[in-house]
């Protein structure tokens, strides 16, 4: 199974630069194991089961919660049980389709 799972998460209290919390997030991400890819806009996550997707949104607030008193949090979920390593086999598809590297 595949779950893959973009998210954006910060605190609402803590003015217009907010990237001091969230790369609190990013370090726990990169240290719990899994894998993961950054964006502009948020992170994209990839595990095998929704329960380690929701700890790791569980965990992202922990990240937040001791200081913050408002957070703000988006997700999407794709979740797929006859796939693995969609987080790059995604892009792959879509480059093969194109017949060119695309910037990501």
């Amino acid at each position: 199974m595949s779950v893959l799972l973009e998210f954006s998460m910060f605190p609402t209290d803590k003015g217009e630069s907010v990237s001091k919390y969230v790369s609190r997030i990013l370090e726990m991400i990169d240290t719990s194991g899994v894998e993961y890819q950054l964006t502009p806009m948020g992170t994209v996550i990839e595990c095998e089961k929704i329960d380690d997707a929701l700890d790791i949104i569980k965990r992202s607030y922990e990240c937040l919660e001791k200081d913050c008193s408002r957070v703000y949090s988006s997700l999407k979920f794709d979740i797929r049980k006859d796939k693995k390593k969609r987080l790059t086999t995604k892009i792959d598809s879509i480059e093969k389709t194109l017949g060119k590297k695309i910037k990501h």
